[in-house]
């Protein structure tokens, strides 16, 4: 096979030294960034149907940074005034300080770990009177609802966002090589714009186990994966991948 064009489906790194960019140049490859997948929040009465109350809660534990726009955003389409007492359980410091976009930040009242969630639930537990509400997306990794849960841990799982299908309808006939695919709802996504796809001679990238898994499990063959032993990152997967369809010539 022939790779002249690779769509990644991921945003534009946005950065010129972009590891991405050297493959380009070194392979006389087109790079194409481009999500398959982006986030909507849930509307107002999809959350009224959760039949969570906020201001039964203490604590709110957040994951991301869009945990907190659509945690925020709910309150204020739903005129729920935040309790001042409120605490907040981040996973990073980063995620904690975002939260001065919304709120006085003060040290008594905002908790954070060390990037991993399993940190975070050592602070958690010294906190378990408190009565925590989780903010997460549909779909979400079950990891850490069932660390709450086996912990004992008082709290409520809420959705307030979704992961939903990009619209790819425009990139028919499909004009590129390769994909790279980083999550395995970009798989969904290409079978929803395209539910006749045919793979073909089209090369498919994989980061995550649960990725190339999703790959495989929608019939398709996978010709690179990252991370492994050998390749810790995609594009050195990438690079070594091109390097042997260059042999071929």
């Amino acid at each position: 096979m022939k790779i002249r064009k690779i769509i990644i489906s991921q945003p534009d790194p946005q950065s010129e030294k972009s590891p991405y960019n050297e493959l380009s140049e070194k392979y006389g490859v087109q790079l194409d960034f481009r999500p398959f997948i982006h986030v909507e929040g849930v509307t107002p009465k999809e959350f009224r149907q959760q039949k969570i109350n906020i201001q039964e809660h203490s604590a709110v534990i957040f994951t991301s940074k869009t945990g907190i726009d659509h945690f925020f955003r709910i309150c204020e389409e739903l005129r729920i005034p935040v309790p001042e007492t409120m605490k907040y359980f981040c996973i990073t410091e980063s995620i904690a300080f975002y939260l001065q976009k919304y709120i006085v930040y003060r040290k008594r009242k905002i908790f954070y770990g060390n990037n991993t969630f399993k940190d975070l639930m050592e602070i958690i537990l010294k906190h378990k009177d408190e009565k925590f509400l989780l903010p997460l997306s549909n779909p979400h990794k079950p990891e850490i609802p069932k660390t709450l849960t086996k912990a004992k841990v008082n709290y409520t799982k809420g959705i307030f966002y979704k992961t939903v299908s990009s619209d790819l309808s425009d990139l028919n006939p499909f004009p590129y090589d390769m994909i790279v695919f980083y999550s395995p709802n970009g798989v969904k996504s290409l079978f929803d714009s395209f539910p006749d796809f045919h793979q073909n001679n089209l090369a498919i990238g994989a980061f995550g186990d649960t990725t190339a898994k999703a790959v495989k499990d929608a019939g398709l063959r996978l010709d690179v994966k990252a991370p492994t032993e050998t390749f810790k990152s995609m594009t050195q997967a990438l690079d070594h991948f091109l390097k042997e369809q260059a042999k071929k010539k």
